[in-house]
């Protein structure tokens, strides 16, 4: 069974204005018409081919999409092709120029930032991302950034993680400015700290599937 209404409630509870986002990359398409036919209309996937699928296979529903994990240079036109919603993980400059040239219509972006200054994750540095994410707004006409978007420190003190969320809502909060309208911060083991330190999207994938 999958419990929609209950997380929902919960998140509410902390911010009533936070947006969920269903990572689907470890279900079938089935278990997202479950949600979809429950009130989920934004998803998540981690790689392209798996948007793609599941957006062929769900065509005929109202679902926005979004791109959430690191894309390859080879798989860029094809999401281009497949008009996200929102491409989250823009990791830098490159990247973005990349996505930027082969474009013919506006893509809502957010910029991926590294917090936690973690080798294994991709992102900008904390130090580097408003002068990054300034540069794509000035360079990349066809990338609309709105916001920002990171992941948790990989560890299990609380401290660590909260640390990192708290290093990306600061940049948010100096790019609101600048257009910056979401902080997408937080997954399934840490979104409640997540919400507290200021996340308006969050990306939710186990917890939803039981």
């Amino acid at each position: 069974m999958i419990v929609l209404r209950d997380l929902l409630d919960k998140i509410y509870a902390i911010n009533p204005s936070t947006k969920l986002v269903a990572v689907s990359k470890n279900v079938t398409s089935k278990e997202v018409l479950e949600l979809y036919n429950q009130g989920q209309i934004d998803f998540g996937e981690n790689r392209v081919q798996e948007l793609a699928k599941k957006q062929s296979e769900l065509s005929n529903l109202n679902i926005k999409w979004h791109m959430i994990g690191r894309l390859q240079s080879n798989k860029i036109n094809q999401l281009i092709s497949l008009r996200p919603a929102l491409w989250q993980s823009c990791d830098s400059f490159k990247r973005a120029k990349e996505v930027d040239k082969r474009l013919d219509y506006k893509l809502d972006t957010l910029l991926q930032i590294n917090s936690a200054d973690e080798i294994s994750k991709q992102g900008v540095g904390f130090d580097e991302a408003i002068d990054v994410y300034l540069r794509i707004k000035q360079e990349c006409k066809n990338l609309n950034l709105v916001g920002v978007m990171s992941i948790g420190a990989h560890t299990d003190n609380v401290c660590d993680v909260q640390k990192s969320f708290e290093m990306t809502y600061k940049i948010f909060e100096n790019l609101q400015n600048q257009g910056a309208i979401v902080c997408s911060m937080g997954m399934s083991q840490d979104y409640e700290l997540a919400l507290k330190t200021g996340s308006n999207m969050l990306r939710i994938g186990s917890i939803l599937y039981v």
